[in-house]
């Protein structure tokens, strides 16, 4: 069966994100996107421009996997136990490699190009909106759930056990807040 243009774009930004979280923006060429794809690069140019607009595709996947991802977690939930849901599963999120690559190869492209740090900064802040809007935290909360993500983007991108020096307690920086069920 012959995909539409719209499932071909869908494609390619899937592949984009898997082949951009791997190599990179600067270290991953169109040409190898298109051989995943298995399409011609000229095909993929009639998708996405250039190779910048690919990129911006896939970050902007990156940034609605992670907001869908939390929704599910905290479905039918409210306030702070939709806070709660969506912190317990962020790790589950990041450990599958494909998002992790992503956002940390989003980071990296940001840092050296105007166009990507904006987009990538909208994303994040709509991250950020999206979080707050769906659960009431505070900002407090908000500081400590966005840092805790970022720390457990690091320990799961360095390999960290979670048995090693208790950091599955570190995340758990929330202490008190959110007592045990029982």
């Amino acid at each position: 069966m012959r995909m539409s243009a719209d499932e071909r774009r869908e494609a390619a930004v899937r592949a984009a994100m898997a082949e951009f979280g791997t190599g990179g923006y600067n270290g991953t060429s169109t040409g190898v996107i298109a051989k995943r794809m298995g399409v011609s690069q000229p095909y993929l140019f009639r998708l996405f421009p250039n190779k910048k607009a690919l990129f911006l595709a896939a970050a902007a996947r990156c940034v609605e996997t992670i907001e869908a991802h939390f929704e599910k977690a905290a479905e039918g939930l409210e306030g702070e136990d939709a806070f709660e849901a969506m912190c317990g599963s962020y790790q589950e999120l990041v450990g599958g490699g494909d998002v992790l690559r992503m956002q940390l190869q989003m980071y990296v492209a940001a840092v050296d190009d105007e166009e990507i740090r904006e987009a990538c900064r909208r994303g994040w802040l709509g991250l950020w909106d999206y979080v707050r809007v769906r659960t009431g935290a505070s900002d407090g909360d908000m500081a400590q759930f966005f840092g805790t993500g970022m720390l457990v983007n690091v320990l799961v991108a360095l390999g960290v056990p979670q048995d090693e020096r208790g950091w599955a307690g570190i995340v758990d920086l929330y202490g008190d807040r959110f007592p045990e069920k029982g």
